[in-house]
């Protein structure tokens, strides 16, 4: 088996490392091969933010720095970046970097072990912020720390450190000279696409190609799923297809009518293309997992991974999305919610990818709203999301669509409560009597997150919420909902 050697830049010189299994994650080639323990192992979900490192890449000319999840990040990933770790940001002499100072003087670390993870999203926080003349204020420090788990300080100091970075001596990286190793340390494209454990094709022709003839690998994008397959299930895979060099498949295309987003389009960047559409969705795009999450996770690989509980697919189905599965034989779409076929099944088969996630632009008169119940604001799964888009003309509905997650065994779409919308004046009545129809069309289990019971309510009282914000009301009560039974 062809096992590739990787190669990155770390404190201005480059690593090369071979013989890494395919499913060799980024944090346990620090720790056990690197000797680099300051990143720490917490979750190894992704989830704490322990494990956080610092990666850089140049995209469209320009370095762009993304603080990611090193425990399911796999190490074949980093290939042609730099990276760099709590140890790596200190002067040769020993003086602290910014992030570090900060966290120093506002008292921000007890215990420790999460300190690092939150140090380096501060060192990302200071390099496409602070290095670029921009303020961070108290809510871009809350919504970017928020992969960051602390379970002794408490966030307030390390807010306090956040803000005071900018105050503090500079220590800016050499950009230039930064720029000029990571163009030389380009991978080979050749090679990337000859390898067999670990194949990163770059072209969307090649990887329809390596799809059909190893239809067994396992395909990956940013691994935010797939890495705790790896680390909770011990799951191994032999050959893998990552996708995320794709070029065609990184890109956002814009046409009139909609936007078309490639499949290893980050989460972060593809939120950012639908909130230049929608600025209503910004609440909800910060609460899609943390930041590291969002910076390695990809849209495509959110719905292909299929979770009754994944949160794009809610909004994605009230939008109208469509989805473009290809493969050397052809392409073919198909509304979103016809993808799915059972718990985590799909349509797919054995030698597609799902490479474009289509998205109609907003229009005249859509009323759109998407919420997102869980037990935590931040960082959490859906309890249930339900997202509700309506067509006004007037105060008469013209066209009802609603996703639901959290309620089957598969992100739906609610067709009979759209039925009930549709050619209804908007009222308060009418809205009750969609929230009666949306508790008749599903039968929600009960788990961990919230018993049935309680999913059912929940989603009567969104629609009542849906109502009344449409109305103009404002800072509406939680706590006048029912919100018993949550726990099973």
């Amino acid at each position: 088996m062809n096992i590739p050697t990787i190669q990155f830049i770390r404190r201005g010189q480059i690593v090369r490392l071979s013989n890494l299994a395919p499913t060799r994650t980024l944090l346990e080639v620090l720790r056990e091969d690197l000797n680099s323990t300051g990143t720490k192992e917490g979750c190894n979900e992704g989830d704490c933010g322990a494990c956080t490192v610092v990666l850089a890449e140049v995209v469209g000319g320009h370095i762009k720095y993304n603080a990611v999840n090193s425990c399911i990040r796999l190490a074949h990933s980093i290939d042609g970046m730099a990276l760099w770790t709590v140890e790596d940001l200190a002067a040769p002499d020993g003086t602290l970097h910014p992030a570090q100072t900060a966290m120093v003087q506002c008292h921000g670390g007890q215990c420790g072990f999460c300190t690092p993870g939150f140090v380096m999203s501060l060192f990302a926080m200071y390099q496409n912020h602070v290095c670029r003349g921009e303020l961070v204020t108290r809510e871009m420090a809350q919504e970017e720390l928020s992969g960051n788990l602390c379970r002794c300080t408490g966030y307030r100091p390390i807010l306090d450190a956040a803000e005071q970075m900018a105050q503090l001596p500079p220590m800016p990286i050499d950009e230039t000279e930064l720029l000029k190793q990571l163009k030389l340390l380009a991978p080979d494209q050749s090679n990337l696409e000859t390898r067999d454990s670990y194949q990163s094709p770059t072209t969307l022709s090649n990887l329809l190609a390596i799809r059909a003839a190893q239809p067994q690998a396992q395909l990956v994008a940013g691994c935010t799923d797939v890495g705790l397959w790896i680390n909770k299930m011990h799951m191994q895979f032999d050959k893998v297809i990552d996708l995320t060099r794709v070029r065609e498949l990184q890109r956002i295309e814009s046409y009139p009518n909609h936007l078309a987003i490639g499949a290893a389009v980050k989460l972060g960047d593809a939120f950012a293309a639908l909130l230049a559409e929608r600025p209503q969705l910004h609440t909800f795009a910060s609460r899609f997992a943390g930041l590291p999450v969002r910076n390695s996770g990809t849209l495509g690989g959110n719905i292909a991974n299929g979770s009754p509980i994944g949160d794009s697919m809610p909004l994605l189905i009230a939008l109208g999305a469509n989805v473009v599965l290809m493969s050397v034989r052809g392409h073919r779409e198909m509304p979103l919610e016809q993808l799915y076929t059972g718990y985590r099944k799909n349509l797919m088969t054995a030698d597609e990818v799902l490479a474009w996630i289509k998205v109609p632009k907003a229009t005249p008169g859509e009323l759109l709203r998407i919420y997102k119940i869980s037990k935590r604001f931040e960082d959490d799964i859906s309890a249930v999301c339900l997202a509700v888009k309506l067509q006004l003309s007037g105060h008469k509905i013209m066209q009802a669509s609603i996703g639901v997650g959290g309620v089957a065994a598969t992100p739906a779409r609610a067709s009979r409560t759209e039925a009930v919308l549709s050619g209804q004046a908007w009222t308060q009545a009418t809205a009750q009597q969609a929230g009666t129809a949306l508790c008749d069309e599903f039968s929600p289990i009960s788990d961990m997150r919230a018993s049935s019971s309680y999913r059912v309510q929940v989603l009567s009282n969104l629609l009542q919420r849906f109502w009344l914000e449409s109305q103009g009301v404002q800072n509406i009560n939680l706590e006048s909902f029912t919100l018993e039974g949550a726990a099973t």
